[in-house]
């Protein structure tokens, strides 16, 4: 029968979706999962109430504060080893250790050795190259991303199988790494699915008793109304409405990293407040950006310079079960990932389409694997152009005719796979053939 799998992260359990599905789909189809990972944010509750996944912490490793930066790095990756050896031959006996990538290092060549030891196979999800990522910082050259590209290469190709997030991403693992890859798309978990009124208006008015761009602005003409900035619930009868004159909703999820230029985003809504000015019919917005992340103060800081009379930006962090029913709400999603590597794709873009939400998402390489421009979305490339889409979509909203209500109708039809039958169709062959 279906034996033990260990899914392995270097990183946060709880902001790596695609992990915890991989999880969740293997503890459903009978397997015992360990999963591997640091605990900083809670991990989706399906996983915490599954009977066959346990969770195993890995401790953070509060880095040294001596000696140079280099030697550093050393000393916490030759902790993370030791601490990764340890509790990888600590669990039951897996079949299958599940790796992501990236961060390998050292994650890869500690798997390669515990599979070796243990006689278990390792299977490595490319989400992207740890290098890239690493190229960001320090600069192409730099001998630590050297390094880190070879052993990504080197380590790589010691796997039984990999998995990887799009075709661009498999065509590169082939040419430059002989590693053959089947690529499994991101898609939205079921959950992701416009969000019904009621529970919108549920939604809001939680979020008005924190954040001031939920809250109602203007009396309500009747008292019998409990209202939000977007919806009004009759008492009498429970009905909730959408308020007129609403403000339309705008949201962005970023992990507030170097990959993602938000100043993009923060000039293109200037030039929005002043088409405003200048009397063209827009209306207000209110944009909303989740997410936590090392550049969040960084940006705080310059949002709090903006004086928007039209626009307010929240920055809000959400439970993992409202961020779901806020994208199933919203009005447009605006991504800026740009892919460190030109090869992988934004998951908020796959869960905004989950919940039938058009997207303005900033051009990199194969972004047309998911975003078809002017058919779900719109692609653009620099601010001016966000500003100009944004005024097209939001002319004269809420109205039904427009390209915005278009696109939403398109991503309806589409009948998207979601992640079970496509992890089912793609995935679960790899398990079935060794059992």
């Amino acid at each position: 029968g279906p034996g033990t799998v260990c899914v392995a992260v270097l990183g946060d359990v709880g902001r790596s979706p695609r992990m915890q599905y991989h999880a969740l789909s293997l503890a459903r189809r009978g397997h015992r999962v360990n999963l591997l990972g640091f605990l900083q944010t809670k991990p989706h509750g399906d996983l915490l109430e599954h009977p066959n996944i346990r969770i195993v912490a890995l401790s953070e490793l509060r880095a040294l504060r001596v000696g140079p930066k280099i030697f550093q790095y050393v000393v916490k990756v030759i902790a993370q080893v030791v601490q990764l050896l340890y509790v990888m031959l600590r669990i039951d006996r897996p079949s299958y250790i599940l790796l992501q990538n990236p961060p390998g290092l050292p994650s890869i060549a500690v798997a390669w050795v515990v599979c070796l030891v243990r006689r278990s196979k390792l299977i490595i999800d490319w989400h992207n190259y740890g290098y890239t990522i690493m190229s960001l910082i320090h600069g192409r050259n730099h001998l630590l991303v050297q390094i880190a590209k070879w052993y990504e290469k080197f380590f790589g190709r010691l796997s039984d199988y990999n998995l990887c997030v799009t075709n661009a991403m498999k065509e590169d693992l082939w040419e430059k790494c002989n590693i053959k890859a089947i690529t499994l798309y991101d898609k939205p978990a079921s959950y992701f699915k416009e969000t019904p009124l009621e529970l919108q208006h549920q939604l809001y008015m939680k979020l008005a008793k924190v954040y001031e761009p939920f809250k109602a602005h203007t009396e309500s003409v009747s008292s019998s109304a409990e209202r939000s900035a977007f919806t009004e619930m009759d008492h009498k009868n429970g009905c909730v409405t959408k308020a007129r004159g609403r403000p339309a909703l705008l949201i962005s999820s970023t992990s507030w990293t170097e990959d993602e230029d938000f100043s993009v985003l923060l000039k293109a809504l200037e030039d929005y407040e002043n088409f405003i000015k200048e009397g063209i019919k827009l209306p207000s917005l209110v944009c909303v950006i989740t997410g936590k992340g090392p550049l969040k103060e960084y940006y705080n800081h310059l949002i709090e310079k903006l004086h928007f009379k039209h626009i307010q930006i929240c920055t809000p962090w959400l439970e993992a079960e409202d961020y779901p029913l806020l994208l199933g709400s919203a009005d447009l999603g605006v991504c800026l990932h740009k892919s460190s590597s030109g090869l992988d794709l934004p998951m908020k873009v796959v869960d905004m389409f989950g919940c039938c939400l058009p997207v303005c998402a900033i051009h990199f390489e194969c972004l047309h694997e998911l975003v078809k421009h002017n058919e779900n979305g719109l692609i653009f490339r620099d601010s001016n152009e966000l500003a100009e889409q944004l005024k097209m979509l939001l002319l004269d909203f809420p109205t039904l005719e427009g390209k915005l209500e278009s696109f939403r109708r398109n991503l309806r039809a589409s009948k998207q796979l979601r992640w079970d039958e496509s992890w089912d169709q793609i995935v679960l062959p790899l398990f079935r053939q060794n059992e």
